[in-house]
């Protein structure tokens, strides 16, 4: 098998567009709002967390590396899962609650979008503004990976702008005499530190997750083996400094019960600075963030439908793809239609935690089948993870489950077990095809 196997899909993505896409979809909304619930956890010191889960978002792509580079096929973690414990079942649940995962991130992003940071610029009923946002995402979608990863990289920079303009503006705002950076260093009263640092590093792995929809778009990267790793970590790292950079900065500028009063903490932040720098800018920056989030994951969520359809996991219509675009227009049709339904049922905060337990599963998967695959060889050069990496990674998602409410797996297994509904017709399907040649 060759790194740069057969594909339909289109090889248009270089690395440094795979980089810039990684990127965009880690940095995303959430470390838009994080600060605020971090300083309840740790006080001053938001940096350490992150850092923190910086480490633990690196074990996991560590054992991404490997998989993708030595099967570079769209269906992501469906295909390492189906060659690590050859069980079709098994697959399917690995492969669907990743795709479960994408839509539903997409769907809570669309709701975050709707909100009061479009509302600051449009009065549009937010069920409304949802709806087209999804529909305008999948038409771009539509036309093509050239063109989505083109308004990535542009909505990628203006979002790491947003972040780059807080740690600029507070390093003036400190070196000339205000702030308090003392603060980079206080933990909360009666909590000890270790703890502390723990119970953060649990909400900043969040704004980690993103990096796993790489994978299925690998069939659409150049030359995969070599351009991949090196997207994959260097993206990771720079969204990791950037972040402890907007740790340190936010310590430095507001105290943590401002941080926790308020619902935008990064504009108060440079609020605080006395920068001058208009409030609409950040909605505006916010926006983007959430716009792109939401392609990248939609994207991703399309190309795995397609790649599980490809392995016969779902129905072989979902992989058909457009002559002249080269996308998989059936995979982008039904993700977006069911995108669309769940922004309609459910709320922000049970869709998020829903996306994080069910990548959770995804990862445990992944570090697994690393270890289960290194007697599989292939012919081809791959990258090649420490051995301890996949089992430290093990580790770190069992700690993460275990942190996750009640409702949140309900609410998956709800999700799940409608794909255990959908398998099931399409061996049914198979096997009527089968009885009919």
């Amino acid at each position: 098998m060759s790194s740069q196997a057969d594909t339909k899909l289109r090889r248009a993505i270089s690395g440094p567009m795979l980089f810039a896409f990684i990127l965009g979809d880690v940095l995303g909304a959430g470390i838009y709002a994080l600060m605020g619930v971090l300083s309840t956890e740790v006080g001053g010191m938001l940096w350490a967390p992150l850092l923190i889960a910086l480490l633990l978002a690196l074990l996991t792509a560590g054992s991404y590396a490997e998989l993708v580079t030595k099967y570079p096929r769209a269906g992501g973690a469906a295909v390492f899962a189906e060659r690590a414990f050859r069980n079709r079942p098994i697959a399917f649940l690995v492969g669907f609650s990743m795709l479960a995962a994408g839509v539903v991130s997409a769907a809570g992003l669309a709701i975050a979008f709707a909100g009061d940071y479009l509302q600051t610029f449009l009065a549009i009923p937010p069920a409304i503004a949802a709806v087209i946002f999804l529909l305008l995402v999948g038409l771009l979608n539509m036309r093509g990976i050239r063109e989505s990863m083109g308004a990535n990289l542009v909505m990628t920079a203006i979002e790491l702008s947003g972040l780059v303009i807080v740690i600029v503006v507070v390093s003036f705002f400190v070196a000339s005499g205000g702030g308090d950076l003392s603060r980079v260093g206080q933990s909360p009263p009666d909590v000890p530190v270790p703890l502390a640092v723990l119970g953060g590093a649990i909400i900043a792995y969040y704004s980690f997750v993103g990096f796993e929809t790489s994978a299925n778009i690998i069939e659409e990267v150049k030359n995969p083996s070599k351009s991949y790793p090196r997207a994959l970590f260097a993206s990771l790292i720079t969204a990791g400094v950037v972040y402890v950079l907007v740790g340190l900065a936010s310590s430095a500028a507001l105290s943590p019960e401002e941080l926790q009063q308020s619902s935008g903490p990064l504009l108060a932040v440079v609020e605080a600075t006395g920068a001058g720098v208009p409030s609409w800018l950040f909605a505006l920056i916010a926006l983007i963030a959430v716009a792109n989030g939401a392609l990248l994951t939609m994207i991703m969520a399309s190309r795995l439908t397609y790649g599980m359809a490809e392995q016969g996991l779902l129905p072989a219509v979902l992989g058909r793809v457009l002559p002249q675009r080269k996308t998989p227009w059936v995979a982008i049709v039904a993700t977006t239609v069911i995108a669309i339904g769940l922004t309609l049922i459910g709320d922000l905060a049970t869709l998020a935690e829903t996306v994080v337990l069910l990548l959770l599963i995804v990862f445990l998967s992944a570090n697994i089948s690393v270890l289960v695959l290194r007697r599989d060889k292939v012919t081809h050069e791959h990258f090649t993870v420490w051995t301890i990496v996949p089992y430290l990674g093990i580790a770190s998602c069992v700690v993460l489950l275990t942190q996750q409410k009640p409702m949140v797996w309900l609410f998956a297994a709800a999700l799940l077990a409608f794909g255990g509904v959908l398998y099931a017709a399409t061996r049914v399907l198979d096997q009527r095809s089968e009885r009919d040649r």
